[in-house]
């Protein structure tokens, strides 16, 4: 007994009719995605640089969808069960070629369709595991990250108050410097005007002193 066919197959399906591009082109694609989880398949198609691949996207988004909204699954609990491109019309058009002659060219089209089911049980549990662990894993990067740019915050801002205390220090160092340098120049300003002073003084008593003798000297003759 042969299995069903690929028209009859259970699940929810979308269908693009008339696209203007070749079935092979479609196929290389479709063939990334069958049977992968909707998730991962959107991841795919996203890293896909092929023109179907926005094409075939639309196509699965429409197939999800028509599930969520017409069969009340769950959008996460989804699988690619089956995805096939079949070949369209192929219009017909001539180039002139030489000696009068015509040359072919076949604008192909295909019809792409999209048929998501939900996961089995055990698939389903697995995947919800590995979504599990991954959202862990990503919490904890999240998490040391976080605490990564907190340790790097309160290492700046100590650098920055050591910086201010250093700058407060060597300003103060500064200050300390400039008034013992004043006190030094007020010190030896005293010291000149003492010894100017003494000088003046030791002047007057010298010259009082050979007045004295002078007279002393006179009255002797």
């Amino acid at each position: 007994m042969t299995g069903p066919k690929i028209n009859e197959r259970p699940g929810t399906r979308a269908t693009l009719r008339g696209y203007h591009m070749s079935a092979s082109k479609a196929r290389i694609v479709l063939n990334l995605v069958r049977g992968e989880d909707v998730t991962t398949a959107r991841e795919i198609l996203a890293g896909t640089t092929r023109e179907a691949a926005d094409v075939i996207g639309k196509v699965l988004a429409s197939a999800v969808a028509n599930a969520v909204n017409n069969d009340g699954m769950q959008a996460d609990e989804l699988f690619v069960s089956a995805a096939y491109a079949d070949e369209g019309i192929t219009m017909k058009r001539f180039t002139p070629r030489a000696r009068g002659r015509a040359g072919k060219i076949r604008k192909r089209s295909c019809h792409i369709t999209v048929i998501v089911s939900r996961l089995d049980e055990d698939r389903l549990e697995i995947l919800k595991a590995a979504r599990s662990a991954q959202a862990t894993a990503s919490r904890t990067r999240r998490v040391a990250s976080s605490r990564r740019r907190a340790d790097q915050t309160a290492s700046l801002n100590k650098r920055e108050t050591a910086a201010e205390v250093a700058a407060e220090a060597a300003e103060a160092e500064a200050l300390a410097m400039a008034e013992s340098e004043n006190e030094i120049v007020e010190t030896s300003v005293v010291d000149d005007t003492v010894e100017t002073t003494v000088e003046e003084t030791v002047v007057e008593e010298t010259s009082a002193d050979e007045t004295v003798s002078s007279d002393t000297t006179e009255e002797t003759k």
